[in-house]
């Protein structure tokens, strides 16, 4: 197999490489220059017609897109440790988060990326960036949010690092990369990412 990455801060190919590094898992790894448009070459789109990483190509031919899924499919050949729960609660509770953090901080950052930043500028026009500014807002409620979530436990399901961690790393890292810092107040999510940035799997 070999999976189609693309080098931070890109946050979908990096929590797969995360992933596989928290299992101890080692798989072929091809970098995508998104910059240089790699993604959108003939023959990568061949592969996938969105023209998205990460990417995971079989050794059948198939392949296997959306960095979550990709990880759900490392889980079920790899079990041990688990990282999407240990039971059906933990397992749906999980899933919360996952949810919530896509949907609220990944979506709002994603936005503030398209019609803020001057690296897009090229890409989405118009930017509409007043919008944009209303989803950094949006973006910094969700981590105060999370921030009060993070009072009473070391990671997000209070039980162990977990999938759901990896994705608000991820998340969290291309954040501070595109200007949207979590406000020194917000001690608890400082604290969880301090925590999360020390374990050898944040290098990868």
């Amino acid at each position: 197999m070999l999976l189609y990455s693309a080098p931070m801060p890109a946050p979908n190919p990096r929590r797969v490489r995360i992933f596989l590094a928290e299992k101890g898992v080692t798989v072929p790894i091809r970098d995508l220059s998104l910059r240089d448009g790699d993604h959108k070459k003939p023959e990568f789109v061949a592969i996938n017609p969105m023209g998205q990483a990460p990417t995971l190509l079989l050794d059948d031919g198939r392949a296997l897109t959306e960095s979550v899924s990709i990880c759900r499919y490392f889980e079920s050949l790899h079990p041990e440790p688990p990282l999407f729960g240990v039971d059906a609660y933990n397992a749906a509770e999980i899933d919360v988060w996952l949810r919530r953090v896509e949907f609220r901080l990944q979506r709002a950052l994603g936005l503030v990326w398209q019609h803020t930043h001057p690296f897009t500028a090229h890409l989405v026009k118009p930017q509409y960036k007043e919008f944009g500014e209303t989803q950094r807002k949006a973006a910094l409620a969700y981590m105060r949010e999370l921030d009060t979530a993070l009072a009473d436990r070391e990671w997000l399901d209070g039980r162990a690092y977990t999938i759901a961690d990896i994705v608000l790393l991820s998340c969290i890292d291309f954040g501070l990369f595109i200007g949207v810092t979590p406000p020194e107040d917000l001690r608890a999510l400082g604290a969880w990412h301090q925590r999360a940035t020390t374990r050898p799997s944040s290098k990868a």
